[in-house]
């Protein structure tokens, strides 16, 4: 087992807080989120010691940096909250439905009943119907189909993309309404 060197290992916490604050001025901020302006940084440390919390460095980017009076513990909770949420978005996807020229009223239900479901998640559904052969020779019926196949949906919808001719047939694209 190889272990890494102690010296390679981080010493202060990613966030600086308190004497990790390497500027010799800052601009402060108290809890309330009143600016109190620019100080040095002893000052501001008094002033966060007085009131009982710590005085942690929101960004180090401005000059001079921006160090707010908070409980450390409380901003480290609401940073992984925040987080947490960005990771739960749901991921926009496009869901494919595939119809056939011939399908009958109640398959072409279901399939409408599974998109609504799609669109409820918030996903987009690409309905598409597949001509082959002679089937190609009656594009007004296919794309008849599909309007067919919009009048069953319940939920209000938008046509991202409205009806196109493909490569083996029709398809649509459309996405829930508000």
């Amino acid at each position: 087992m190889i272990r890494k060197p102690f010296f390679n290992q981080p010493r202060q916490p990613q966030t600086r807080i308190n004497n990790f604050i390497r500027a010799s001025e800052v601009r402060v901020v108290d809890e309330r989120g009143a600016q109190l302006g620019v100080m040095p940084i002893a000052q501001a440390l008094d002033l966060a010691r007085e009131k009982g919390l710590d005085l942690v460095e929101v960004t180090d980017k401005a000059i001079p940096p921006v160090c707010k009076i908070i409980d450390f513990g409380k901003f480290q909770y609401q940073k992984e909250k925040k987080a947490k949420e960005i990771t739960k978005t749901h991921k926009v996807e496009v869901k494919n439905i595939r119809l056939k020229f011939n399908i009958a009223k109640h398959d072409l239900e279901m399939k409408a009943a599974q998109a609504q479901k799609f669109l409820t998640k918030g996903d987009r559904a690409r309905i598409e119907i597949v001509l082959r052969g002679r089937e190609k020779a009656f594009a007004n019926l296919a794309k008849e189909k599909l309007e067919e196949f919009k009048s069953y949906l319940t939920i209000p919808i938008i046509i991202d993309h409205p009806i196109t001719k493909d490569m083996r047939g029709f398809y649509i694209l459309i996405s829930k309404g508000k």
